[in-house]
């Protein structure tokens, strides 16, 4: 198991320009975290990296996060990769138990809503801060399809104070907002 092989994979599921940012934004909270926490960097980087793999092929909620997970079992990813993988969502109903598991959860809600509030500024994620993003979160029309509820409950779960989860992942996205395309307008 290795980075490179793992984006070969995403990017075999998934032609998607925006799922895959998301899938590399999810990874560079990952990474921060396990950083953070003096965990396997590469491990949980690589969790956040696919746990969305199968999503486009397999969008529906019997079969998604289900089918990645079984791909990764059969390609002989480790276990508790997969487990994240099934863990991330609350449609399977497996309990989220191990710090990798909780910041996966945490972190991939909170992704979606920190891309979508960069892209309305014209300088983008650089002076992102925990205060636009809660003003946002408020707004039940802007990006409606970020459930505020996983983002909140991620953040207990991780047993981290939401702003201060907040101002950790954008930080950690701030260091890949070129390829994310989230640095703003320069000029």
């Amino acid at each position: 198991m290795n980075r490179s092989d793992a984006y070969d994979l995403l990017t075999e599921y998934t032609e998607s320009e925006s799922l895959i940012k998301h899938a590399l934004a999810v990874e560079a909270g990952m990474r921060a975290y396990a950083r953070k926490l003096g965990e396997d960097e590469e491990l949980w980087g690589i969790t956040g990296l696919l746990h969305d793999f199968d999503y486009e092929k397999y969008p529906s909620l019997d079969d998604h996060p289900a089918k990645g997970a079984a791909i990764l079992e059969e390609l002989g990813y480790p276990e508790e990769v997969v487990y994240a993988m099934r863990s991330h969502s609350d449609r399977m109903g497996v309990e989220r138990v191990n710090l990798m598991d909780k910041a996966l959860f945490a972190v991939d809600e909170l992704t979606g809503l920190i891309t979508a509030a960069s892209l309305v500024r014209p300088s983008g994620i650089t002076d992102l801060a925990a205060k636009s993003v809660r003003k946002r979160m408020k707004d039940k029309a802007f990006a409606r399809a970020v459930s505020r509820e996983d983002i909140t409950k991620g953040a207990e779960e991780l047993g981290v104070e939401l702003s201060e989860h907040i101002n950790f992942v954008v930080e950690a996205m701030r260091g890949i907002a070129e390829e994310l395309g989230l640095e703003g307008d320069s000029t």
